[in-house]
C-alpha cells in the first residue's frame, strides 16, 4: 500500500504541514459522513496519521484505520489518546490483512491512496470481498493523464531526491472510474475537490 519506507520517514512532516485545501478537504468530510450512519463497521484504508478517521468517527459505529506506515501508525495512536474516540482503532496492515474477513464492513474509505498502488485492480477486488452487500467504497484519488510531460518529469525529479513516494499511478477520471465498474461496483457519486490538482471523490456501492 505505497511506500512504506517513504511514509516512515517523511511522517512527522507531514502530520505537521497544514491541509493544502481546507475547502476542498472540508467538502470532502461532508460528503463521505452522507453516506456514512452511526451503526456502520468503517474501514479507512492509508489511513495516515489518523486525521481523517478521526473527524469521521462521530459518524460511524467503529472505524478501523490501516496504515502500512508504522510511523504514520505510531502518529495516528498519538492523536487517538488525545481525541478520546473510543469506537476507532489503528493497525499496521493493509487491505489483504487475513483478519479482514469477508463481508465485515459496511464501509471502506480510500483517500489519497488509489493512485499509490501497485495492482489497483486486485485492491478494488479485495475491497469488494469485505464489503458487505449494499456497501460503499469512498475513495478521492488524484487522477492526472499520461499526457502530463511535466508533472511526470518534475515527480521523477523528486523521487530520485528521495521527496516523492514511488508507484505513482498517472490516470484521468475516465480511467479510474472505469476500473471501479470493472470490479463490480455501481458508482452513486462523483465530484472533483479540488479542482487542481485534480483529486476525484467517488462513491461506488457493491453491486
Amino acid at each position: 500500500m505505497g511506500d512504506a519506507a517513504f511514509w516512515d520517514r517523511v511522517a512527522r512532516r507531514y502530520a505537521a504541514r497544514p491541509v493544502r485545501d481546507a475547502a476542498a478537504y472540508e467538502t470532502t468530510l461532508e460528503r463521505t459522513a452522507a453516506h456514512l450512519t452511526g451503526a456502520q463497521d468503517v474501514l479507512e484504508l492509508g489511513c495516515g496519521t489518523g486525521a481523517t478517521a478521526l473527524r469521521l468517527a462521530a459518524h460511524v459505529g467503529r472505524l478501523t484505520g490501516c496504515d502500512t506506515s508504522s510511523e504514520m501508525i505510531k502518529i495516528a495512536g498519538e492523536r487517538l489518546a488525545e481525541d478520546g474516540a473510543q469506537n476507532v482503532v489503528f493497525r499496521r496492515c493493509d487491505a489483504f490483512d487475513p483478519t479482514f474477513e469477508p463481508e465485515s464492513f459496511d464501509a471502506v474509505l480510500a483517500f489519497n491512496l488509489l493512485h499509490l498502488l501497485e495492482d489497483r485492480p486486485a485492491t478494488l477486488e479485495r475491497v469488494r470481498v469485505m464489503l458487505r452487500p449494499g456497501g460503499v467504497l469512498i475513495s478521492k484519488t488524484i487522477c492526472i493523464g499520461r499526457g502530463a510531460l511535466h508533472f511526470r518529469m518534475l515527480l521523477g525529479a523528486l523521487r530520485l531526491a528521495g521527496l516523492a513516494p514511488g508507484g505513482f499511478g498517472f490516470m484521468t477520471p475516465r480511467d479510474l472510474e472505469a476500473q471501479i465498474i470493472a470490479a463490480r461496483f455501481e458508482i452513486v457519486e462523483t465530484g472533483t475537490y479540488p479542482a487542481r490538482p485534480p483529486a476525484r471523490f467517488i462513491v461506488a456501492r457493491k453491486s
